[in-house]
């Protein structure tokens, strides 16, 4: 549970100058930089607040608020302070700053540390570098079925653009099949009626020299699985003794796998090292929140403890060299533990007015927060931006393009291949060959 806010410091500001960074909790939650006048944004409904933002953590008005790291340029010549978790992976304290008077007042609900630095960006890369991670390694390139198919992608989906990425000649490494081939969320070596062969499909992208990548919600459980009618005690609960939900997605609400169950742990480890023994390689894990949400657990051990266990029981179930992209995922406590990560929200094939909940899919809201969080590129992990599309029917295909490349991290292709028109093949292969570049 949250602890009270006790202060920090109060340092004078510049009204018309100064600006602050909100770091966000997750993947999903608002991240960036905002000039004192603005409304940041913030949760619309209580569902998108525990789906995308940090549960329990409602922020006053008038109040910013960064969940690890909070930032403030004060705007009058002096420098850049930055407020931060001293452990990051162990505890996230949320850190807060109200202007009264020409002073922004800094409190916190656990222990920071303070930094400085000559602005906003250079000072999280200054704290990112100090702690002293290994340079993550190149990233593959990628497709991914997601944003053409969504849940409805076929195993002749696949087939389809493996032969496309051969026909337009499009330096793809990795052919990644996302959500729709499982039966449901929890069932996850159970097929659709979509599919035929997991392990089929992936032969046949190994042998078309591209190796075979795969998504999985690995914390998530759909009410209607089977894993959920065999194993409630798999699941956690919370302290009346009912089941921890996970907000609402997909049409119905969701669970939380217990990884510190001993049954769930050894599924969990059978299913990633099945996968990793039908020959995919690269795994997209997401919606990863619900590792991190409050509950009850077989094992008495805290939720950023449970969450980062988990991930290491995936880790070790496909391997060291197998590559590990992570959405939807705690920030901070996701240090350490993956090769890539998604900086921001879902992209959409079409951009969200201003008003809209900033966590939610489209291009402005993706855009805000990974030219929020590119200070992590390189330093944490590589930046995963969301997918290029580029087919003629996305809105503004120009800009999310500038955006995808300028970030210089993953780079994934995620349209029909056939559908591209010239500009569509020139500008997917540009930006993939970009990436081919970057991974050396």
């Amino acid at each position: 549970m949250p602890h009270p806010f006790t202060p920090v410091t109060s340092v004078p500001v510049d009204p018309r100058t100064a600006r602050v960074h909100e770091e966000g909790w997750q993947s999903w939650s608002p991240s960036g930089s905002y000039a004192l006048g603005d409304a940041p944004y913030r949760p619309t409904n209580a569902n998108w607040a525990t789906v995308c933002y940090r549960p329990g953590r409602a922020v006053p008005a008038d109040t910013f608020q960064g969940e690890g790291l909070l930032a403030l340029d004060p705007g009058d010549g002096t420098p850049v302070r930055l407020w931060a978790a001293p452990e990051p992976t162990a505890e996230v304290p949320s850190i807060r700053l109200v202007v009264r008077d020409g002073q922004a007042e800094v409190s916190a609900d656990g222990p920071v540390k303070e930094w400085t630095g000559t602005d906003i960006r250079s000072v999280l890369a200054d704290w990112a570098d100090a702690l002293g991670l290994t340079a993550p390694g190149p990233a593959p390139t990628v497709w991914c079925s997601w944003y053409e198919y969504f849940t409805s992608v076929t195993e002749d989906d696949i087939h389809e653009n493996l032969r496309a990425m051969d026909t337009l000649d499009l330096p793809i490494d990795v052919v990644q099949i996302d959500d729709g081939y499982q039966k449901a969320l929890g069932d996850w070596l159970t097929l659709s009626g979509r599919f035929r062969s997991r392990e089929g499909i992936a032969d046949a992208i190994r042998a078309r020299g591209r190796r075979a990548g795969i998504w999985t919600a690995p914390f998530l459980v759909d009410p209607a699985s089977t894993l959920a009618a065999e194993h409630p005690e798999w699941l956690v609960r919370d302290a009346d003794g009912g089941l921890t939900h996970a907000g609402r997605n997909w049409g119905h609400d969701l669970y939380v796998l217990d990884t510190t169950h001993p049954g769930a742990a050894a599924y969990l480890t059978e299913v990633f090292t099945t996968l990793r023994a039908e020959g995919y390689d690269y795994f997209k894990v997401d919606f990863l929140y619900a590792g991190a949400l409050d509950g009850v657990r077989h094992t008495d051990v805290d939720a950023l403890t449970a969450y980062r266990s988990g991930i290491e029981l995936i880790r070790a179930a496909i391997g060291p060299d197998a590559y590990l992209l992570g959405c939807g995922a705690p920030i901070l406590p996701s240090i350490g533990l993956f090769d890539a990560m998604r900086v921001s929200p879902d992209t959409a094939p079409h951009r969200r007015p201003e008003a809209d909940d900033h966590s939610q899919p489209g291009q402005d809201p993706a855009e805000f927060t990974g030219v929020g969080r590119q200070w992590q590129h390189g330093r944490l992990w590589v930046n995963d931006p969301d997918c290029l599309m580029a087919r003629p029917a996305v809105e503004t295909r120009e800009r999310w393009a500038a955006h995808v490349e300028a970030t210089g991290g993953l780079m994934a292709s995620s349209d029909r291949l056939l559908s591209l028109d010239p500009w569509g093949v020139d500008t997917t292969r540009r930006l993939l060959s970009k990436g081919l570049e970057a991974a050396g």
